[in-house]
């Protein structure tokens, strides 16, 4: 069983992954606007993805006897301005969800929560992968110069 302490901070970071998947979702459906069908499925991808972290916690929450507590999703920006632009804020919000997951490891840690606390590290691994394909994808559209070959790169991902 967790803590109040401990169901509180999961709640809210299921909430995050679930602002993500809309983030995401946003995100697609510029790309799309834009023509880019590559970028829109990549960002269509992201938001099934973020949508399974979101499942993660929810599960997690329930088997450890705890409480859901659903919340209002805020909303994502909307103001995109290029391919270049979708991405560099996707590295920002990575970064940012990175910080909330080890903000999360902390408090499992000071609550001496061992079972969350490895519940997390998948989290923490996946937030490797999860910052360094936008910066890779960033450097590529960097040093091509040309979105649509990178377009078709991104196609490519189920």
């Amino acid at each position: 069983m967790i803590s109040q302490k401990m169901q509180k901070a999961l709640n809210e970071q299921l909430n995050k992954e679930i602002y993500s998947a809309y983030f995401y979702l946003g995100m697609s459906a510029y790309a799309a606007r834009e023509k880019l069908p590559g970028f829109a499925n990549w960002f269509y991808a992201q938001w099934k993805e973020e949508l399974f972290h979101a499942k993660k916690f929810l599960d997690y929450i329930i088997a450890q006897k705890g409480n859901l507590m659903l919340k209002a999703i805020d909303q994502p920006p909307q103001d995109f301005s290029s391919a270049k632009d979708l991405f560099d804020k996707t590295l920002n919000h990575e970064k940012k969800v990175t910080g909330l997951i080890h903000d999360l490891v902390a408090l499992a840690k000071k609550e001496n929560d061992k079972n969350t606390e490895k519940f997390l590290k998948w989290f923490v691994k996946e937030q490797v992968e999860e910052e360094a394909t936008p910066a890779g994808i960033l450097a590529k559209i960097g040093t091509s110069g040309k979105p649509l070959e990178v377009d078709r790169e991104l196609a490519k991902r189920k």
